[in-house]
């Protein structure tokens, strides 16, 4: 029998959403998590009701949106939460499908192609007024002459942006190349490595690196919230998995500047950095969809899968948007990457902290802040059934069945520092 009953409805979570799920499971909403595997760590928690399993989009992609359109079609299920980097392009694109049974919060898909396509995301922000690094295409690059770097213009390849792909086709690429003035990058790897042809910005001598994220109703701001990085995947950068909440109003300006004036509607995760020459906040890039460091921000008291329930079931007027200041977590399995980042990890831009150091200050932080995004005592199977699948798992399985990071969320490629917050200071409001 169902942990929760039906009457307020259910939602679908593809893949193993591990926030998203307890999230709206505490608050007594039926859950439904669709995925590819049998044996996903969250749907081992106790606020996970029901498990579906679901073709792996990476397998065949129309395939993996006929099915969640046909759980969508169900009378108990009211709304699709965007969780992976494939949802934001299969939700707006096969829209209409969808919401014949259920009500989305996404944006129409030539809005997603602004964001999604990172030279179209750069002219938006010329536009809108905003700051964001330089944007050339590779081919367009003749020679470096200024440390650059190099990154996919699509997160998402797919039909609709890049010619040779078919519907059910699609790749992830997120490869990134530090370069160097007077470096000669070989032109035929990269374009094999990108499957594409990618996009070259200039490097941003970085004093801290922010994400800002925020639900929309067409141009309006119903949540916002902000946190500092400390730590990403690697000493390089990469997504976040040290991170404190914080708010800073020039922050807030920039980034409801350039989402108004797109008149983005939905989730948005963006990545900023502070520019240590200027002061500037400057736009990497944005996703449309839950967030890899989502855990923090709902321990921070911004509960955004929830928001988007509310606005997606027509209760938007009872978001009450706000969140704690000076509330860090972290991300252990990302903490143990970030050490071994020292080790194994290179990059001509970015210079190779200590490793003495580095063990010191992640030890350190951990024993002052010891809030985790999945280890956590009233639910503990799906983080010891999370650490199984990393330790024994191998290859996409491993990295496609654990929890919240799946594949994706925050992640950008530039250093950054941390600095000092008080915690307990609070911030409520838009």
């Amino acid at each position: 029998m169902s942990k929760r009953a039906h009457a307020r409805g259910s939602v679908l979570v593809p893949s193993g959403n591990y926030t998203c799920v307890r999230s709206l499971g505490e608050r007594g909403i039926h859950t439904v998590m669709a995925s590819e595997h049998d044996d996903t760590p969250a749907a081992s928690s106790r606020f996970c009701d029901e498990l579906v399993r679901i073709p792996a989009p990476k397998d065949d992609l129309v395939a993996y949106k006929d099915a969640l359109v046909g759980i969508a079609a169900r009378p108990d299920v009211k709304t699709v939460i965007p969780t992976r980097p494939e949802d934001g392009y299969v939700f707006s694109k096969y829209r209409d499908e969808f919401e014949r049974y259920v009500d989305l919060v996404v944006p129409d898909f030539e809005t997603l192609r602004r964001v999604h396509d990172r030279k179209l995301l750069y002219e938006a922000a010329v536009e809108a007024g905003v700051p964001m690094p330089r944007t050339r295409l590779f081919s367009e690059v003749e020679s470096f002459d200024e440390p650059s770097i190099i990154k996919p213009r699509y997160n998402v390849v797919a039909g609709e942006y890049v010619d040779g792909y078919d519907p059910h086709e699609y790749d992830i690429v997120k490869s990134v190349h530090h370069v160097r003035p007077g470096d000669r990058p070989d032109r035929d790897e990269i374009f094999a490595e990108m499957k594409h042809d990618p996009i070259v910005q200039d490097y941003v001598p970085t004093e801290d690196k922010f994400m800002f994220a925020a639900l929309y109703d067409h141009g309006e701001p119903l949540a916002t919230f902000q946190h500092l990085q400390i730590r990403g995947n690697s000493y390089t950068g990469g997504g976040g998995v040290y991170r404190t909440s914080v708010y800073d109003p020039e922050l807030e300006s920039v980034a409801r500047t350039l989402l108004g004036h797109i008149e983005w509607h939905g989730l948005a995760c963006i990545e900023y950095l502070k520019d240590a020459e200027t002061g500037e906040f400057k736009l990497i890039e944005i996703n449309p969809r839950m967030w890899q460091s989502l855990p923090s921000t709902v321990r921070a008291g911004a509960d955004f899968p929830y928001y988007y329930w509310l606005q997606a079931t027509g209760q938007k007027h009872r978001i009450e948007p706000g969140y704690e200041l000076g509330v860090g977590t972290h991300y252990l399995w990302g903490e143990l990457g970030y050490v071994m980042s020292v080790r194994r990890d290179d990059s001509p831009l970015v210079e190779r902290p200590s490793l003495v150091k580095t063990v010191w200050e992640v030890a350190s932080s951990i024993y002052r802040e010891p809030r985790f995004d999945l280890a956590r005592l009233d639910d503990p199977v799906p983080f010891a059934r999370y650490v199984h699948h990393a330790l024994f798992n191998r290859g996409d399985e491993a990295e496609e069945s654990t929890d919240d990071h799946d594949r994706g969320g925050d992640e950008s490629e530039e250093p950054r520092t941390g600095i000092t917050l008080t915690p307990g200071l609070n911030f409520r409001g838009r």
